[in-house]
């Protein structure tokens, strides 16, 4: 009798416990206002496409109660948007896209940020690079660029400096024996914009950032930056598809360079909070707009998360800082 009535007071007291907590003991952590993702890039870029598509299918789908919005802060080559993020330490709210500035704005600016300051949350896919030039230009293959490009004057327009476009830039001129006068913009949107108005002579610009302009016939496609061609078989500008354009290593020009598209949270935060944006980009990678976005972009379509994720983003920070030796953008000391 005794003992029935310990049990009894037992479980009043967790009843009142969790009536006082006002959560249940099962559940789990969800955003309580507005999340933000932060783009370290312009506007228009591969980056900010990707989180304004995510945004826009979160709240279509209804995949969270809160709202989403995204901000854009590209200042100092992103060092802005990192370091915004770096100080709101065990703030679940805030989200960041990252692409290869992660590991090139820290090496080549001394910015006060690493990989390592954020928690990893998921890579969501691989971004491409396509050598690109204006479709009135006669070069109709990497061949016939190439010689047009070592008589010299070519400008190659990109985004940021010392950042992805200009590596991959370097690593052409490294390998065929070329020089460009490289020209930074903001953000990929703008690039390709200058290549359709004819103020630069090529770019190296992912598929999400030009496909426009080459649907409507002002830009083209000399190879892709990949081991492989495009797995993608639908036309996308007259008879063309993803597939249809070559790699540059085929066409003897050896470079390769594939880009993350993947998402980090603030320090400290938390496995729940973590899961939580894991399950809703699952969430996320299941609707049809994804795919649509998937396709239209010619994305690579890996996904990691956990262990796997943070030992990639590890070799990825030294294989960038071996590519930027390489370049000359840092010391080799």
């Amino acid at each position: 009798m005794i003992q029935s009535k310990r049990n009894s007071l037992f479980v009043a007291a967790a009843a009142l416990g969790v009536a006082l907590s006002g959560t249940p003991a099962s559940a789990q952590w969800e955003p309580q206002r507005t999340v933000e993702i932060i783009v370290p890039a312009g506007t228009g870029g591969g980056a900010d496409q990707m989180a304004r598509a995510i945004q826009g299918i979160v709240a279509k789908h209804n995949l969270m109660k809160q709202s989403m919005i995204v901000v854009n802060k590209a200042g100092g080559a992103g060092s802005e948007g990192f370091l915004d993020v770096k100080g709101s330490a065990g703030n679940p709210h805030k989200l960041i896209i990252t692409l290869s500035n992660l590991f090139t704005t820290p090496l080549g600016t001394n910015q006060p940020f690493s990989y390592k300051d954020f928690t990893p949350v998921a890579m969501l896919a691989l971004d491409e690079f396509v050598l690109w030039v204006n479709a009135e230009k006669p070069y109709k293959n990497v061949k016939e660029f190439l010689e047009a490009a070592k008589k010299g004057g070519f400008k190659m327009a990109g985004t940021g400096s010392r950042q992805e476009d200009q590596i991959i830039t370097a690593a052409i001129e490294k390998a065929a024996g070329v020089k460009f006068t490289y020209v930074p913009y903001r953000g990929g949107g703008e690039v390709a914009v200058q290549l359709v108005g004819n103020h630069a002579d090529a770019t190296v610009n992912n598929p999400i950032e030009a496909v426009a302009h080459w649907k409507g016939g002002k830009l083209r496609p000399l190879c892709v930056f990949d081991g492989k061609t495009l797995p993608y078989n639908e036309k996308i500008a007259g008879d063309a598809a993803w597939s249809s354009i070559p790699t540059c290593k085929s066409q003897g020009l050896d470079v390769e360079y594939l880009m993350l598209r993947g998402f980090f949270m603030t320090p400290g935060a938390t496995p729940e909070q973590v899961k939580f944006y894991v399950d809703l980009f699952q969430k996320v990678r299941a609707t049809p707009e994804w795919k649509d976005l998937m396709n239209n972009g010619a994305f690579n379509t890996t996904f990691m998360t956990g262990k796997e994720y943070v030992e990639w983003v590890s070799k990825e920070h030294t294989r960038h800082l071996n590519l930027m030796k390489e370049a000359g953008f840092l010391s080799t000391n």
